[in-house]
């Protein structure tokens, strides 16, 4: 645990707590609110063949489109439970690796 605390620069274990209560929170509720955009845009496993492939092609497109509610309930839940600067540097970092590093450019 100190390792972690270190590493991301928290000083308290109930800051700890708190951050990893938001992680759990955000899993489940990203997945729950995109259910309806899912169902709105015809995403259902219904719509696609029985054969091997039907199924990895649902689940692939279900991730990809839960991403963007994930990483918006992520910040949100961050502001909410008062730990907005850690998940906006965490949501900053992250994206930066996935090549979205673009979107933060505060360079003037």
């Amino acid at each position: 645990m100190e390792k972690l605390k270190e590493r991301w620069g928290i000083t308290s274990n109930f800051q700890l707590i708190i951050i990893f209560v938001v992680f759990a929170i955000t899993g489940s509720s990203s997945v729950y609110v995109a259910k309806p955009f899912l169902a709105l845009i015809g995403l259902a496993r219904d719509n696609f063949p029985e054969a091997w492939w039907g199924g990895t092609v649902y689940w692939l497109l279900r991730i990809l489109l839960i991403f963007p509610f994930y990483q918006i309930l992520l910040v949100l839940y961050g502001w909410l439970f008062g730990q907005f600067k850690f998940f906006w540097g965490f949501e900053k970092k992250m994206l930066s690796r996935m090549g979205l590093g673009f979107l933060f450019n505060t360079k003037s």
